[in-house]
């Protein structure tokens, strides 16, 4: 294909869509990114800094606290020891790369949309075109979760777990102005150190706790 009727095209495009934005304020977008839910994104836990109520030595050991998770133990999301790398993932990856490598199925969204080129006259792209167009738009809008090692601290078992947040080292809409948000948690089974006052004084105990992680992002407006 010669390249400047693609590139002709790809400005068309970026084009029809900037007028979009006119008709109503992220309107475009919203129908291939939703907006996310309102409980994200996720709040950090704040913990009583009192060394009182962290574990102490005999409180910790391996054996014990495996037997306790059981099967919730994820080798993939959870460490006992620091790992070496503290990025996972695609949080090294360049924006070229990022945008190469939109994951899962393509948006219906997406795959739905119709084109017209103005070369001369007005008409439909060929189906290559057509596909590149929209292998292009998905690309561009596509919101990876970037996934990190976080030290939770000595009240949790196991102490390192991987979370995820937003990859927002561009916008993801033509015309720029919309950021990739937290659309979508999901939870894994962790135990935490809780401190109880009771009669007789502190009474502590590892218990499960349900932990939540960014596993979703979605292109939406910045307000």
């Amino acid at each position: 294909m010669d390249n400047s009727y693609y590139f002709l095209a790809m400005s068309m495009l970026v084009l029809s869509l900037g007028l979009r934005i006119e008709e109503g304020m992220c309107q475009h977008y919203y129908l291939l990114r939703p907006i996310p839910s309102d409980t994200l994104p996720i709040v950090e836990l704040k913990e009583d800094p009192d060394p009182v109520l962290d574990p102490k030595e005999r409180d910790l050991n391996e054996t014990e606290l495996r037997s306790t998770l059981g099967s919730h133990f994820d080798p993939h999301f959870m460490s006992i020891t620091p790992p070496e790398d503290k990025y996972s993932g695609n949080e090294d990856l360049s924006d070229s790369e990022i945008r190469q490598k939109p994951s899962g199925a393509m948006p219906k969204e997406i795959k739905a949309m119709e084109f017209e080129i103005q070369h001369g006259k007005k008409h439909k792209p060929s189906k290559k075109l057509r596909r590149r167009l929209q292998l292009w738009l998905w690309s561009y809008a596509f919101c990876p979760v970037v996934y990190t090692w976080n030290d939770l601290g000595n009240r949790f078992w196991p102490r390192y777990v991987k979370v995820g947040s937003c990859y927002n080292k561009r916008s993801c809409s033509v015309p720029e102005g919309m950021v990739c948000k937290p659309a979508k948690s999901a939870h894994f089974t962790i135990l935490r150190w809780r401190c109880l006052q009771r009669k007789g004084g502190l009474k502590c105990a590892w218990i499960p706790i349900q932990y939540p992680i960014i596993s979703e992002c979605k292109c939406s407006c910045t307000n």
